[in-house]
């Protein structure tokens, strides 16, 4: 997955370059955004990640996009200032729009703890949305409530890639490449 937008007003300079070349290289790419929930409407970001790279095309190298929801790195609190109940408002409409924009089910990038704490350990997407975790450790650990298989798992963020300098997050796929093709191609 590669950094496509944030909020309703950041977009990765390199993303369009990025994103072409690992389709031109033959990798199964996808995109992600980075939810500021306290900043905008939850259908403001979905469309904007829809139109700046995010959208899906049945081209068997294009993952859904995934929502990624984590600590909040500016001011207004861990969970952006939201209830419980008010993120799981945020999230389901974002992931709803999404859905409509697409035709997929977004992927949801995070944490077990920030799931658990900002949503209230609410179980609702993980019947659809796939599981990207992030936990630097040697074993995905504990799940976010309700879900009960991850997808994809960020095993860490200082890893290294031959052709890219400084450090790059390593990830895991929990299956082998004819499910990954499936859910590229929306056949899973």
């Amino acid at each position: 997955m590669t950094v496509t937008t944030e909020g309703t007003s950041y977009k990765d300079s390199n993303f369009n370059s990025n994103y072409t070349n690992a389709y031109y290289a033959g990798v199964i790419r996808g995109a992600y955004h980075f939810a500021r929930p306290n900043i905008s409407g939850d259908a403001a970001q979905a469309d904007y990640l829809a139109s700046n790279g995010g959208a899906w095309s049945a081209d068997n190298r294009t993952l859904p996009a995934a929502l990624d929801l984590e600590a909040n790195p500016y001011s207004g609190g861990y969970c952006y200032g939201k209830t419980t109940s008010g993120m799981r408002t945020w999230i389901s409409d974002f992931l709803n729009r999404y859905k409509y924009r697409t035709t997929r089910y977004a992927v949801i990038y995070n944490t077990t703890s920030w799931w658990n704490q900002c949503t209230g350990s609410w179980t609702g997407p993980w019947t659809n949305h796939p599981l990207w975790i992030a936990r630097w450790s040697t074993s995905p650990g504990t799940l976010p409530a309700g879900a009960s298989v991850w997808s994809f798992w960020q095993y860490t963020s200082s890893g290294t890639v031959s052709g890219i300098s400084g450090s790059v997050d390593r990830d895991y796929w929990n299956g082998d490449r004819s499910r990954l093709l499936a859910l590229a191609n929306n056949t899973a």
